[in-house]
């Protein structure tokens, strides 16, 4: 090659030089002010709560039986016969027959008294539960303010950059000239 062709290669590379070099290129920005978005999102929730509550109960009268009462009357009735004398011995008989039955009564039923059904209070739990409405705060993204070459921009990332940020500037020539 000589040096005139040499001469010619160079210019032509220098002059293509431009065109070799990439439109776009990474830089950095100052982070002025960053704001987080905020959204409020509803959350149904179902919240609970047990109370204790007085509950009317019926009491199971437990069976009397009869056959205490009828044994003690006959016993009382004999043993009242034995006493006394004409209309006397008439009144012993019933008396004792009376008394018989009232003891006997007591003994077959172990003294438990004759009663109507009972009713007692008893304290019950119970649970009630409801659909409330909860909401909670999530962060959507953020409203990030920086300075590149002495102007402003603002752009919605998706995080906190930081202190600086990093930019993809891109070049091309103006229209129209």
């Amino acid at each position: 090659m000589n040096m005139h062709t040499k001469l010619i290669v160079t210019a032509l590379g220098f002059c293509a030089l431009p065109f070799a070099q990439a439109s776009e290129f990474a830089d950095y920005g100052r982070v002025i002010r960053v704001q987080p978005r905020v959204e409020q999102i509803r959350q149904p929730r179902e919240e609970c709560k047990t109370e204790y509550v007085q509950v009317p109960v019926q009491q199971q009268q437990q069976q009397r039986s009869a056959g205490g009462a009828i044994i003690g009357g006959i016993a009382g009735a004999l043993l009242g016969n034995q006493v006394g004398g004409g209309s006397g011995r008439a009144a012993a008989t019933a008396a004792g027959a009376i008394a018989g039955a009232v003891v006997g009564d007591r003994v077959d039923n172990n003294g438990r008294p004759v009663q109507a059904q009972q009713q007692y209070m008893q304290e019950q739990a119970v649970r009630q539960c409801r659909m409330v409405d909860a909401y909670e705060s999530r962060t959507t993204g953020y409203d990030v303010t920086y300075d590149y070459r002495g102007q402003t921009y603002t752009s919605l990332m998706d995080r906190d950059p930081g202190q600086r940020i990093r930019l993809r500037v891109s070049v091309e020539p103006e229209r129209g000239q």
